[in-house]
């Protein structure tokens, strides 16, 4: 579960809805629907910087523009304002979810046509968008959420808000949702680094050469390891803070690993990391994929202790998210058990793990009702099956310890086993020269440099900036690291160079 850090640190202004409309559809359900199947055990992974961003809307903290511009009455919005509104409030899949609501599939036609909209189809439209977002058990349990799908249109302003104020209600629930379920043992929690950082670029960005010899790589290197440490026990003293205990797995953004981030990981008291099959395959320096291999845990043992690694079938893993939404939900449950059974009976029952790891998130926008039927029906056949048993990553290591080592952990992440995704193209290399020369005026900073322009600089280092440079569809996130960037200097009490005042070019 993830989104990058929007928040302006100086404004409070979120420019973008994403942890509010994935907190109504995505976080809390995923976790409540296992009460329906008590055999089911799972782990989730929770970032920091997501549960922070959450809080700051339960205690009012920030100022979300796509929410103030939802709560501001129909009839007053501006022509900019309507623009604005006639250009974002379709950003939900047509097709999957649109489509459920005959007026906002109407509404989305009468855009699509360029007919001018009154202030009846702005009102409808605030509705509909954000109640479209919000779950569908959600839209079940709440009675504003239920009268609002049955009524269906020409709502009112007091109905608007009733919608509305339910968003607050159920991001207000995530946390002591999750509290109850990790109260009950059906559920692990693992941590990522704070604000989702990619660890050994953090290191080094010449890590990206040890992953591919062909990666373009800044012009300067990056080099604070410093900072890898700090995003990795930060983010396990904030765990800790919001429940009561020690994490003892970790998913390392996008599963980028490498050596050199093992100490500190070891160091702060985790026991657990997942990453992927490529990066097993690689250690092992095998020609092939071996689902022998595959189908266990790991040891890495080193000075600095004990660290057991789990990695995921990226076949099984990607089926999930980002095919089975285009099948009936009965066949890709069929398919997926199918392929569970293959596996057990290859290796005629003996101990196999098989470790599914995927975004938590964006894959359920595009199966039918947010991927309930597919997640019902999985968890049934996986609740009577005689031969396979869901389990979290400590329950498992606690009865089978790993037995397999690994002397040298390859470098690497779960997109194709490196990290071009975040370094290999100069829009990449260029924000990662804008992120070193930041980072060094920190550094060089003569006055005292507050805790808000550490978090500024932390906030930088994470992962989705760099992931988006040179695929920007509109540019949302170069201006929101131009902006983070801007923030940083402002903090130091310096001027924001020149280049942050203009889109990045390469």
């Amino acid at each position: 579960m993830h989104q990058p850090y929007y928040k302006n640190l100086l404004t409070g202004e979120s420019p973008l809805p994403w942890v509010r409309l994935h907190g109504v559809k995505d976080y809390l359900d995923m976790v409540e629907l296992l009460e329906k199947y008590p055999a089911i055990h799972q782990t989730f992974n929770i970032v920091p910087s997501l549960i922070e961003q959450i809080e700051s809307y339960t205690d009012r903290s920030v100022k979300d523009t796509f929410l103030e511009l939802s709560y501001k009455p129909a009839k007053d919005l501006t022509q900019e304002e309507r623009v604005f509104i006639l250009n974002n409030f379709f950003s939900i899949n047509r097709e999957k979810v649109v489509s459920l609501f005959p007026r906002y599939y109407e509404l989305s036609f009468k855009r699509q046509k360029g007919n001018e909209f009154n202030a009846q189809d702005f009102l409808d439209l605030q509705v509909l968008f954000n109640l479209a977002w919000i779950d569908p058990s959600f839209r079940q349990k709440f009675k504003p959420l239920r009268e609002a799908i049955l009524k269906g249109r020409f709502f009112t302003e007091e109905e608007k808000h009733a919608v509305l104020d339910t968003q607050l209600i159920i991001l207000a629930e995530i946390i002591p949702g999750y509290k109850k379920a990790l109260e009950k043992g059906q559920v692990e929690f693992s941590v990522t680094p704070y604000y989702h950082p990619i660890l050994p670029l953090l290191c080094t960005t010449n890590s990206a050469k040890e992953a591919n010899l062909h990666s373009r790589l800044p012009v300067k290197e990056f080099k604070y390891p410093a900072d890898a440490k700090e995003q990795v026990d930060s983010a396990i003293k904030f765990y800790h803070k919001r429940f009561g205990s020690t994490p003892v797995g970790m998913w390392p953004s996008e599963e980028s690993v490498s050596e050199r981030v093992l100490p500190f990981i070891i160091k702060s008291g985790i026991k657990w990391i997942v990453t992927d099959e490529a990066i097993l395959f690689r250690s092992l320096k095998a020609k092939k994929r071996d689902t022998k291999l595959l189908y266990q845990s790991h040891l890495l043992k080193r000075k600095e202790g004990e660290l057991n690694v789990v990695f995921r079938d990226r076949n099984l893993s990607d089926l999930i998210g980002f095919v089975y939404h285009n099948w009936k939900a009965e066949n890709a449950v069929n398919d997926f058990m199918r392929h569970l059974e293959s596996i057990n009976k290859a290796f005629k029952n003996t101990d196999t793990l098989v470790t599914v790891a995927m975004d938590g998130e964006n894959a359920w926008e595009y199966f039918s009702n947010d991927g309930h039927d597919f997640l019902n029906l999985l968890y049934r056949r996986l609740s009577e099956s005689k031969t396979i048993k869901t389990t979290t990553v400590s329950e498992y290591l606690k009865y089978s310890p790993s037995k397999s080592k690994i002397k040298h952990l390859a470098t690497g992440s779960w997109i194709y086993g490196n990290f071009d995704k975040w370094m290999n193209n100069p829009y990449k290399t260029k924000a990662w020269d804008w992120l070193l020369a930041a980072r060094k005026e920190l550094e060089e900073s003569k006055k005292e440099v507050s805790k808000l322009a550490l978090k500024q600089m932390y906030i930088l280092e994470g992962s989705d900036w760099f992931w988006w440079y040179g695929e920007d569809p509109d540019g949302s996130f170069d201006r929101l690291y131009r902006m983070h960037l801007t923030n940083l200097y402002t903090l130091l009490g310096k001027e924001p160079p020149e280049y942050l005042s203009t889109p990045l070019k390469a």
